[in-house]
């Protein structure tokens, strides 16, 4: 393998930082941090664009650190999507086998019945993740290609997004010099470098807290049963502390990150912290009681939500491996201990695994999505490197689309 074909870049274009990381794919297999680069994003909300120019300008700001880092170029990313527009929906589809057993083609054509539902105007697939194949009255197959049988099912869960939230992400990518290798759902991204075998296969939630929303993904049996996304993120305590505390939003972020606790009662009731104000003209006095009970109010408010979404899918009490809580958010002390109280299960917050080098650098919940996007590839039955850069989104779904059913069929 050429050693270009060995690096793979990962870019989280997020609501509150745009992270690029480039790895290097060694012949033993390990996958090393050779470059880090992040900038603050101002161009998105709730991860959609909303200022081209600015998210041009962010993203060229963390790919060229990046770049400097690792003494390397580089012209195609790996990148990650979020945001409300993206919908996951679990369906399935019966047909019966032709011949005496069952066949790539029968396997192939089961699985596009089940992706042919009704789908909004404006919306595309942007996964297809197949959860199991039943044969005849035999359940929890993977393969089912090879046995015999009359009657084949397929249960798969299929993500969509909208077509223009995707190309925008494509355009901002193109216009700051890159081509998207590929568009990955963030909560599988994240998982990658989150969660373990074993939790996926017990039954484990993903919680990936970012800046303008919260991304859910439930695993059972190793494969993913439900997706969703919650309107609310790290951003909406900031705001919350900004106009609790009357002071500037970049303020209220720093001390969010200082001195913030999501639980009142384990907050001295002595202690003080200084906040600036609003214009910077004074700086106030407040206890950290007051800024701890700003964000358990709205971090229980999250929590709830979560709970509610997971006990609506009928999940929640077959999770045996409990919680685990990412993104920048979830860094925050008391987060996980808060969790377990609202979620009834235990918690982590997990941190990016699965790679070596300059581990140091991106050793943070706030990372998981960059890591996971590097592990998520390098980890691929099949790895195309290969693609054009530019390109219409049209065209960059559909090979996407192509490439997946060749590693599936």
């Amino acid at each position: 393998m050429a050693a270009r074909d060995r690096i793979i870049v990962g870019l989280d274009i997020g609501t509150t930082k745009i992270c690029c990381i480039i790895t290097e794919l060694r012949e033993t297999g390990d996958l090393e941090v050779i470059g880090f680069g992040i900038s603050e994003s101002k161009g998105l909300r709730r991860g959609l664009v909303v200022n081209m120019e600015q998210t041009v300008e962010a993203i060229g700001n963390a790919v060229e650190d990046a770049e400097k880092m690792a003494g390397i170029r580089v012209d195609e990313v790996y990148t990650g999507i979020a945001g409300g527009h993206i919908q996951g929906i679990s369906t399935s589809a019966v047909i019966a086998v032709k011949g005496e057993e069952v066949t790539p083609a029968d396997k192939k054509r089961v699985v596009d019945q089940a992706m042919d539902f009704a789908k909004p105007v404006g919306v595309e697939v942007i996964h297809v993740l197949p959860q199991e194949f039943c044969v005849d009255d035999v359940n929890g197959i993977s393969d089912p290609v090879g046995m015999a049988g009359s009657k084949l099912e397929a249960h798969v869960h299929i993500v969509t997004g909208s077509i223009s939230a995707v190309s925008n992400i494509t355009k901002c990518a193109q216009k700051a010099g890159l081509g998207l290798q590929d568009i990955v759902l963030q909560q599988i991204a994240s998982a990658a470098s989150i969660l373990t075998p074993d939790e996926t296969q017990l039954g484990v939630i993903l919680m990936d807290i970012g800046g303008g929303t919260t991304d859910i993904a439930v695993f059972d049996d190793g494969a993913i049963r439900h997706t969703a996304v919650l309107a609310l993120g790290g951003d909406h305590i900031t705001n919350d502390i900004a106009v609790g505390l009357r002071a500037p939003i970049a303020e209220a972020e720093r001390i969010k990150i200082k001195y913030g606790h999501a639980l009142a009662s384990r907050v001295s009731g002595d202690e003080q912290i200084e906040v600036p104000s609003i214009g910077g003209d004074t700086v106030n006095t407040v206890p950290r009681r007051v800024l701890a009970e700003i964000i358990e109010s709205r971090v229980e408010e999250l929590f709830k939500l979560a709970y509610t979404e997971i006990r609506n899918t009928g999940f929640a009490e077959s999770m045996s491996a409990g919680l685990v809580l990412t993104g920048g958010a979830s860094a925050l002390e008391g987060v996980a201990d808060l969790a377990e109280g609202i979620m009834h299960m235990p918690v982590r917050v997990g941190y990016p695994r699965g790679v070596k080098g300059l581990v140091e650098l991106v050793n943070s919940p706030a990372y998981a999505t960059a890591v996971g996007l590097c592990v998520y590839e390098a980890a691929r039955p099949s790895r195309s490197f290969s693609s054009k850069k530019g390109g219409s989104v049209y065209e960059r779904l559909l090979e996407r689309m192509i490439r997946w059913f060749k590693e599936v069929f």
